[in-house]
């Protein structure tokens, strides 16, 4: 199966990063490459882009698409979270631009063997963004406590029925393992009212949390954008695409706290803290895809898209 990824707004996330044209970009979740395509095309002929990713497939799909601008690029297996270890490999100081791109790609999607999606049946449950890993949603949802499950359901997933959610799974893997997401989402279905299945799949926030938990996508969010926005040249920009509200919430915050000139509690009269703004946010409201987007690619509809520029 190719590697195949429609990216969301694209133009908008690359209008967001007001390229320079001998720039240096990071994109911290390569996926396919359409971002990192379009960002080396419009910094021709001398802009660098370092990217990571996790995953072995669309690493490879990311090399082959950007092959045409020969050195002008490097992609690492990584974490995006450790783009300290990274940029200090490439002797990198500070960039031009970073963006972050958090959608599950569509081949992941749509690829069953790798178990990220409550529509194939057959699927193993896996959901591991990076293969090598030897934690993966199977293990979760035989191994974990009825508690810990709920929980991250709850967390992760704001579903509301997690606690019958948890109860069932466990009940169920006692007679015998759950191994794939066919097997899955029939507990998710038979633990829900009928009368609160009425809008879209009712295995959705579920499936959502658990692949946050294999992947601890959110874990250090916050600190990363806070970290990768000091790395940014006065001018730079941070363009960051959430597709769930707990990403989002996150990168709100973090834009905040950057973006505030002072934090001592209101009662001290002088600032005493030393806290200055760094970042000017561009996009006082998300941006979201436009109602032709969210016609030609539903992923695209719970996008939102978030910009900042660095003033210091």
């Amino acid at each position: 199966m190719n590697f195949s990824h429609i990216p969301v707004m694209l133009e908008e996330c690359i209008e967001g990063l007001n390229l320079k044209d001998n720039g240096i970009y990071f994109d911290g979740t390569i996926g396919g490459g359409g971002h990192s395509y379009e960002i080396l095309k419009r910094t021709a002929p001398n802009g660098r882009l370092i990217a990571t990713d996790l995953d072995d497939d669309a690493i490879n799909a990311a090399n082959e698409r950007l092959k045409e601008f020969d050195k002008r690029f490097k992609i690492y297996k990584s974490n995006y979270k450790d783009f300290e270890e990274v940029l200090k490999a490439e002797q990198i100081e500070s960039l031009d631009g970073a963006i972050l791109d958090f959608g599950v790609s569509s081949y992941q999607l749509d690829n069953a063997d790798r178990g990220f999606s409550y529509m194939k049946p057959d699927a193993p449950l896996d959901m591991r963004m990076n293969i090598s890993q030897d934690f993966d949603a199977q293990t979760l949802i035989n191994e974990y406590s009825q508690k810990e499950i709920a929980d991250i359901l709850k967390r992760y997933g704001e579903e509301k029925f997690a606690s019958t959610i948890a109860a069932n799974i466990v009940k169920a893997r006692t007679r015998e393992a759950i191994t794939t997401c066919g097997k899955l989402v029939k507990i998710i279905e038979e633990s829900i009212p009928k009368k609160f299945q009425q809008n879209g799949p009712c295995a959705r926030k579920s499936f959502q949390a658990i692949r946050i938990a294999v992947n601890e996508e959110l874990a250090g969010l916050y600190e990363c954008v806070v970290g990768l926005a000091k790395r940014l040249k006065k001018g730079g920009r941070l363009v960051i695409l959430t597709f769930h509200s707990l990403e989002d919430r996150i990168v709100k915050q973090a834009f905040k706290y950057l973006e505030t000139d002072c934090i001592c509690d209101k009662n001290i009269p002088v600032c005493v803290c030393g806290k200055k703004q760094e970042i000017e946010i561009i996009t006082k409201k998300p941006i979201v895809a436009s109602l032709n987007e969210m016609a030609i690619n539903s992923r695209s509809k719970c996008a939102k898209l978030r910009i900042a520029e660095k003033i210091i």
